[in-house]
């Protein structure tokens, strides 16, 4: 379909495309704690991830971005997208999962990340959603069907993720 037929218009969003990377070992998860000189999320716990680039798949941009961050190649799978409310327009979430295949764990200019134990999570200084998506990817399994969410913040200031049935 050409792009003057793609149904662009102002009640709809324009999409970011970006990825979040969830690696996976045993019960604890690969998070990046963000260097102390981001723009965002200075010093806060959160996935590893960042935006698809004109030309990438969301799975070719995450496995671009696993490798940028840590120094790691994975067998990823998707588990799930989120459509993040920002106003006019949005973010297309795609979360991955999976386990290291190897690769040599490195530091980057976005943070260090380090492994940390799914029942510790909560007791970070994270990023938002991050416990809320954790608690939904942690009983997945390679295979399950992918789950579809919405994010946005209600009248009252406060985080609301809600999950389709």
């Amino acid at each position: 379909m050409p792009q003057s037929d793609q149904g662009v218009a102002g009640n709809r969003y324009a999409v970011v495309p970006r990825t979040a990377i969830f690696l996976r070992r045993g019960d604890a998860y690969l998070l990046l704690k963000g260097a102390p000189t981001k723009r965002l999320w200075a010093n806060k716990y959160n996935g590893l991830g960042g935006h698809v680039e004109r030309g990438e798949d969301a799975c070719s941009s995450a496995k671009r971005e696993l490798l940028e961050e840590t120094g790691l190649v994975a067998d990823l799978w998707l588990c799930g997208t989120v459509i993040v409310d920002a106003g006019e327009t949005g973010v297309c979430l795609f979360i991955f999962s999976g386990e290291a295949l190897g690769g040599e764990l490195n530091a980057s200019k976005e943070g260090a990340a380090e492994w940390v134990e799914f029942q510790s999570v909560r007791e970070l200084d994270a990023v938002e959603d991050l416990p809320i998506l954790l608690e939904k990817i942690h009983g997945m399994k390679r295979g399950d069907a992918p789950f579809s969410a919405r994010s946005r913040y209600n009248e009252y200031g406060r985080l609301v993720v809600t999950f389709s049935d």
